[in-house]
Parts: structure tokens; C-alpha cells; sequence
């Protein structure tokens, strides 16, 4: 068999991607019979040149790459920060790579490895829902961070950190409820996405049917350029296009904060007053939001303790292939800004 993978072996043997795992790194907690039929089996289909190979590639490599989808969002700077510190104190070097957001991230992990001498991984943004063929050809540490698989079944075998982003979203929507707004928009991502955007969606919505609140389509507004959504002119463009379909609502959900901005300043252009006319909500915490004018309520992601997380678990992991995964669930925070106009 050319190209035999851990996971052929296992099929052919009858036992765990694991077990051979332990196997090929001559562990004795397994049964000396299985063991033996392992090795039986490596032998027979050459395994060994590709456990040389990999051997060979990872050998003092210290090396840990970054694989970023969203570059252009300014939320990942301070994790990047972040990362870039974590990996020196430990003694390795941080290489970063851009993911085009038409590219499938797992993709361009495996093309990234078989290129490079890489010790682990760490995917910051990107989809929520992977192929799971995919993810299975990386056969290094790996940690997705700032985003969570969807399949709670699929996630169960990947390391994640992040915040529940449905939670989360709700959690600011339910905020605008609470003060007193029924008729809430939402700058929400493409129709298409597939991405923690998505998530928020899901979130909003969740919100509005725990309090008896029909969801309104006209208030539903996606990004026009897929491409990069998370920008300050996608935010503007979103809400002149939701002011010209509609102007029955008291308040805006963004989904990220440079949305919120740029709904803040398209709202100011066309004479709407925040938040006397219209309140407006964000996501993230992003610095920026305590310094506009006026200060803009978000609900605040714990980023450096996200990006420490990451780190960790995939150090862990680099010590310890073996390890059951972690999913971590940060709780983020609402920062009260001056964005929001009580109705009551």
C-alpha cells in the first residue's frame, strides 16, 4: 500500500489511531501480541520511511505556526501579542501565515507542514465546521483558537479555546431587551459563512424568541463583501443599505466592533442621532470602542487569557500527543458605553 496513513493501520490492526500511535512510539501499555501486529503491518507497507520523515521534519525544529483567517481584524493583534511572547519565553520561534478567506484553513495547514519543519499548530479564526478527513491529515499538535467546531460530536477529538459566541451574542442582545428595545437589526455576516459569524446569528435569534420577540428578516443585514467582513467600511455600507430597506428599529446588534463603528458613523452621516435615535451594540472590546464617540457598549472577549489558553493546551499537547482534548469556554463581559438609550 503507497502512503499508508496511522489511520490505515489502525483499520488494518483493528485498533485505535492511538494504540498505533503508542506503537510506533514504543510504548509497553499495550498488548504485546497487538504491538507485534503492528510493527507487522508498518514493515509490510513501508510506514517506516514516513515515520523517518516525520521524525526528520520535527527534529529541533522549535517552531510553532500561526494560521490566521481575518488578518485584517484588529481583534487578533493583542493575541497575536500574546502568542508571539508565550512561544519565546518557551524557547521557540512564531511563524504567522495569512489564510485568504475563500481558502480552507486545514488545507493550508497540511500544504504548511509537509513545506516546513513545524512542532504545532495554532488556527486563529476560520470555519466552524471542518472536513473531518481534513483536520485528520495534521499530524501535529493543533489548537483552534477563537473559534469551536459545531458538531459537538467532531469537536469532542480537537483542542479548542474560545468564548461560546452564541451565548455571548445572546447575552448582549438580551442586554438591548432589557433595555426596554424590541425592534433590533443586525449586522450580521454572509449568507454563506461558516464562521463564528454565524454563531452570533444563531445568537441573536436565540434572544429574541426567549423573549417572545418574532424575528423580522427586514432587520437581518449580511455583509456585501464576503471577502474581509470584519472592517470599518462594512459596517457603514450594512447600515446605509439597512437604512434604505428599513428604518423600524431602535437599536442595532454588530457583530463584531469595527461593524458597530462603522454603523455609528453611516447612522451620524444620514442625521441619526446615537443614542438618542438609535442605540448600538458590539462585539469583542476592542480598545478602540472606549475612545469613539460615543464610547460603544460591547460584549468584551477575554483576549489575553483566550491566547494563553491556546498556548498552553498546545504545549501540553506537544508534550503529551496522547492527551484527551480540552475545549475551553471563556465567559466574556458588557461593557457599558454610552451607545445605549434606555426606553423606559
Amino acid at each position: 500500500m503507497s502512503n499508508i496513513t496511522i489511520k490505515d493501520i489502525a483499520r488494518i490492526c483493528g485498533v485505535s489511531v492511538s494504540t498505533v500511535s503508542r506503537a510506533l512510539n514504543g510504548s509497553f501499555d499495550i498488548n504485546k501480541a497487538t504491538r507485534e501486529r503492528i510493527m507487522e503491518v508498518v514493515e509490510k507497507n513501508g510506514y517506516r520511511s514516513n515515520i523517518s520523515a516525520r521524525n526528520l521534519r520535527l527534529t529541533d525544529s522549535h517552531t510553532i505556526a500561526l494560521l490566521i483567517k481575518g488578518i485584517a481584524n484588529p481583534f487578533f493583534s493583542r493575541m497575536i501579542q500574546v502568542f508571539e511572547e508565550e512561544t519565546k519565553i518557551r524557547g521557540y520561534q512564531l511563524i504567522v501565515q495569512h489564510v485568504r478567506e475563500d481558502r480552507d484553513e486545514a488545507d493550508e495547514a497540511i500544504k504548511l507542514i509537509g513545506e516546513r519543519k513545524i512542532n504545532g499548530l495554532i488556527f486563529l479564526g476560520g470555519y466552524i465546521n471542518h472536513v473531518q478527513s481534513r483536520l485528520e491529515k495534521i499530524d501535529i499538535p493543533f489548537v483552534l483558537s477563537t473559534i469551536a467546531i459545531e458538531d459537538e460530536k467532531t469537536a469532542l477529538n480537537y483542542n479548542q479555546v474560545s468564548v461560546d459566541d452564541n451565548k455571548e451574542a445572546s447575552r448582549i442582545v438580551e442586554y438591548l431587551i432589557s433595555a426596554g428595545h424590541r425592534r433590533i437589526a443586525i449586522l450580521a455576516a454572509d449568507d454563506m459563512d461558516d464562521s463564528v459569524g454565524k454563531l452570533r446569528l444563531r445568537g441573536y435569534g436565540n434572544a429574541l424568541k426567549k423573549y417572545g420577540i418574532p424575528i423580522d428578516p427586514m432587520l437581518i443585514t449580511s455583509m456585501e463583501n464576503a471577502d474581509n467582513v470584519y472592517t470599518y467600511e462594512n459596517g457603514y455600507r450594512s447600515t446605509l443599505k439597512l437604512l434604505k430597506e428599513t428604518r423600524d428599529f431602535t437599536a442595532i446588534f454588530a457583530i463584531s466592533d469595527t461593524l458597530a463603528i462603522g454603523a455609528v458613523k453611516a447612522l451620524s452621516d444620514n442625521g441619526i442621532k446615537v443614542p438618542e435615535d438609535v442605540s448600538v451594540v458590539g462585539f469583542d472590546g476592542l480598545d478602540i470602542t472606549r475612545y469613539y464617540n460615543p464610547t460603544i457598549t460591547s460584549l468584551k472577549q477575554p483576549v489575553e487569557e483566550i491566547a494563553r489558553a491556546t498556548v498552553n493546551t498546545l504545549f501540553e499537547n506537544m508534550q503529551n500527543p496522547e492527551m484527551s482534548k480540552k475545549r475551553i469556554f471563556f465567559e466574556g463581559s458588557i461593557y457599558e458605553g454610552n451607545s445605549v438609550k434606555k426606553l423606559f
